[in-house]
């Protein structure tokens, strides 16, 4: 996939160069058919491709946010060579959801001891973060020079494949945060009522220590005599050899260790 391939002991170095750019020529490929084509393809309603690559573009750039739809007009109104209604935005929005690029991930609202207000928008994804990375122009290089951006990438990435094994338990993943700035990146939530807490952390024991902190912070406002106590809390990162458990119970779960 692109930009996350991992180089390991042993990997040719051509090898690996022609790999990312076999991947990023797909992702290119695939970006170009969603705007020129596909988006207005999927309901008979032609849609401008350049409009269409500004929206994709500002939405990875709000990708694992709760951007308004009006947050993306003001992104691309300046190119804009008239002006859009927040209905043509939301349609080509629609129509990316149609065709599985873009899924939004609802909110969590569990029982909680205090009043807390909880948040109650979807956060945006990219079904794929090589569709965002094309979307922006990126390459693999662009992503390893700018770490805050390829945290949201990964950030992404883990989204989906969390998303694929609890799809597999028939659970959903959820997204917490409230209005006290409480903020959990993914709840992935059975229908037994099961539920494990995950923040996701490129690596580093300062960040690990930060998730850490987080998901304590909120198993502790949970509610447990009217709700179950979290199944696990986890620390998703991205680098790592092994999987292992801290002394407050928290899990550190490099990415590569997620299997059925």
């Amino acid at each position: 996939m692109l930009a996350f391939v991992v180089c390991r002991g042993g990997w040719p170095k051509a090898l690996l160069k022609k790999t990312e750019k076999a991947a990023l020529l797909q992702a290119t490929e695939y970006y170009k058919a969603i705007t020129n084509s596909d988006i207005s393809r999927v309901d008979n309603i032609k849609r401008d491709a350049e409009r269409a690559k500004r929206i994709m573009r500002s939405y990875a750039r709000h990708q694992g946010s709760q951007a308004s739809i009006a947050t993306i007009l003001a992104d691309i109104s300046t190119n804009e060579p008239e002006n859009v209604s927040d209905e043509t935005i939301d349609s080509y929005l629609t129509a990316l959801r149609k065709i599985f690029v873009i899924e939004n991930m609802p909110a969590w609202n569990p029982n909680l001891r205090s009043k807390t207000a909880v948040r109650t928008s979807d956060t945006r994804y990219y079904v794929d973060p090589s569709i965002g990375v094309a979307a922006l122009g990126l390459g693999p290089n662009d992503l390893m020079n700018d770490l805050n951006t390829f945290g949201l990438f990964f950030e992404t990435m883990c989204i989906r494949d969390l998303r694929v094994y609890a799809d597999a338990l028939d659970g959903t993943v959820y997204h917490y945060r409230d209005k006290n700035g409480l903020e959990c990146d993914a709840v992935v939530h059975l229908r037994n009522g099961s539920y494990g807490l995950i923040e996701i952390k490129l690596g580093g024991e300062k960040l690990i220590e930060d998730g850490a902190k987080t998901l304590t912070a909120l198993s502790n406002i949970i509610d447990t005599s009217r709700m179950k106590a979290p199944a696990f809390c986890m620390v998703l990162t991205g680098v790592g050899d092994f999987a292992y458990r801290r002394t407050d119970g928290v899990y550190v779960v490099p990415i590569g260790c997620l299997k059925n």
